[in-house]
C-alpha cells in the first residue's frame, strides 16, 4: 500500500517543476462556518489543478522505451490537462480521451498543450474503455486519472505541504471522485498526524465511492449530470478504496445548491474562481458546520477550470438565493401612467429594474387589470421585504415570486 516515502519522493521529483500553491488563513469563511478555516489554492497551478502533480510524478517515472511509445488519458479535463503539459514539456506524446460532457474550455486547453484529444462517450467509464482500446491498438501507456499508486503519491504532496505550513490542523476535507487526491493527501497526513481527521466529500448525485466503502445504498443519478463534473466518477478506483477504507475518517455527500453556493462564496468572499469538484470541501462545511464548529480546518481548493458559461448561471442563481435578485408580481389597474407609477416606487426605494413583463391576456384578474412581473436587483432579503411594502403602501398589490 502506499507509503510517506512514495510522497515524499514524489515531492523532491515535484519540486521546481509545479507551483507550492499558497495555503492561508480566511477571516470571512472562519466567521461564517465557526471554524478555523484554511484553504490550499490548487486553483492557481498553471493548469488551474492539483492534477498537475500527480500526472509529472508518472510521468518522470516512465522508462525510455515508454516515453517514446507515447501515454494516453482518459478525464474530463483536469487530469487531461495536467498529462498535456508535462507530457508537452518532457517530449512525450499525448493522446487524451475526454468524454462528450466536457465543458469546452477544457478541452481546448488541452489541445493547446499539445495534446491528441479524442471525445468518446458519455460517461467516464465509456471514455475510459475507449481509452484502453486505443492504449492497446497503438501500444501507448495508459495513465489512470486516479488508480494509480504514482498518481496518488503525487497528489499526496498537497499534504505535506499544507502540513509543513500548519502543522496543528485538526481536519482536511478532500473531494472525492476516483479518489486518487484523498488517498495520497491521506496517506501522508496520517503517517505525519494521526490523531488528524479526514474526511472526505462527493457530490449526491455521485456516491459512487461512499457506497462503496460504507455499504450504502444511495442513489446515484449519472445521466442529470453535476456541475461538479471533475469528481462525476461511476467507478471508484481498487487501489484508492482500499486507502480510504483504512486512512479516511468520514465520509460526507453535498448537493447541487450546496456546490453552487460554495462556488460563489469562493467568488465574492476570497475573490478566487473555483470549479464545482474544487468547491465541495466548502460544500461540506456549509452543510454539516456541527462536524467542524471550533476546530482548525484544511481545504483544498483543487480546481478552477469552470465553462464560463456555468459560472453565469451559478452566479445568477446565487444571487436569486442571497435575495439580491428578486421576481415579483404587481397587480394593478390598466391605467395610462401605471407603470410609471410601480416603477418611481420601485426606484425610491433603492431597486434596480432588470425585466419587465406587462401581462394583460394571461391572467385571471378582471379585464380592466393587469399583471406586471419585474426582476430586481436589491441589496438583499431585507432591503426586498422594504420594496413591497413600499409598493403596498402606494396602493400596489405586490407579491415575491421566488
Amino acid at each position: 500500500m502506499l507509503a510517506l516515502t512514495d510522497i515524499e519522493s514524489a515531492a523532491q521529483r515535484l519540486q521546481g517543476h509545479v507551483l507550492r500553491t499558497p495555503f492561508v488563513a480566511s477571516q470571512t469563511l472562519s466567521r461564517i462556518t465557526g471554524a478555523q478555516v484554511y484553504l490550499k489554492f490548487e486553483n492557481l497551478q498553471f493548469t488551474a489543478s492539483f492534477k498537475e502533480r500527480g500526472a509529472l510524478n508518472k510521468l518522470t517515472q516512465l522508462t525510455p522505451e515508454e516515453r517514446a511509445q507515447g501515454v494516453i488519458a482518459m478525464s474530463a479535463g483536469n487530469h487531461a490537462q495536467g498529462v498535456a503539459y508535462h507530457a508537452q514539456r518532457l517530449g512525450i506524446r499525448a493522446v487524451i480521451v475526454m468524454p462528450g460532457f466536457t465543458p469546452g474550455v477544457k478541452v481546448e486547453r488541452t489541445r493547446g498543450f499539445g495534446a491528441e484529444v479524442v471525445l468518446h462517450g458519455h460517461t467516464l467509464d465509456e471514455a475510459r474503455a475507449h481509452a484502453y482500446h486505443l492504449a492497446q491498438e497503438q501500444g501507448l501507456v495508459f495513465v489512470h486519472p486516479y488508480d494509480d499508486a504514482q498518481i496518488a503519491a503525487g497528489q499526496g504532496t498537497i499534504a505535506l505541504e499544507m502540513l509543513q505550513e500548519v502543522p496543528d490542523l485538526d481536519d482536511l476535507v478532500v473531494a472525492i471522485g476516483g479518489g486518487g487526491l484523498i488517498a495520497g493527501m491521506a496517506t501522508a497526513a496520517k503517517a505525519l498526524r494521526p490523531d488528524l481527521r479526514i474526511t472526505g466529500v462527493q457530490s449526491a448525485r455521485f456516491p459512487m465511492m461512499v457506497n462503496a466503502v460504507q455499504g450504502t445504498q444511495h442513489p446515484s443519478a449519472p445521466h442529470s449530470g453535476t456541475i461538479a463534473e471533475g469528481i462525476a466518477v461511476g467507478t471508484p478506483g481498487q487501489i484508492t478504496q482500499a486507502i480510504i477504507q483504512q486512512r479516511v475518517d468520514a465520509l460526507a455527500l453535498v448537493d447541487e445548491g450546496d456546490i453552487e453556493q460554495a462556488i460563489v462564496m469562493l467568488l465574492e468572499i476570497e475573490k478566487t474562481l473555483v470549479e464545482g469538484a474544487g468547491a465541495v470541501g466548502l460544500a461540506a462545511m456549509l452543510k454539516y458546520p456541527q462536524r467542524f464548529r471550533g476546530r482548525k480546518v484544511g481545504l483544498v481548493l483543487s480546481g478552477g477550470n469552470i465553462d464560463p458559461l456555468l459560472l453565469s448561471a451559478i452566479i445568477e442563481r446565487g444571487m436569486v438565493r442571497a435575495g439580491r435578485l428578486a421576481r415579483i408580481r404587481v397587480s394593478a389597474r390598466d391605467v395610462p401612467g401605471v407603470l410609471a407609477q410601480i416603477t418611481q416606487v420601485v426606484a425610491q426605494a433603492g431597486a434596480n429594474i432588470d425585466e419587465v413583463h406587462h401581462q394583460r391576456a394571461f391572467t385571471p384578474l378582471a379585464a380592466q387589470n393587469v399583471e406586471i412581473e419585474l426582476v430586481l436587483q436589491t441589496r438583499g432579503r431585507a432591503h426586498l421585504t422594504q420594496v413591497l411594502e413600499a409598493l403596498k403602501a402606494a396602493g400596489f398589490a405586490a407579491q415575491d415570486l421566488a
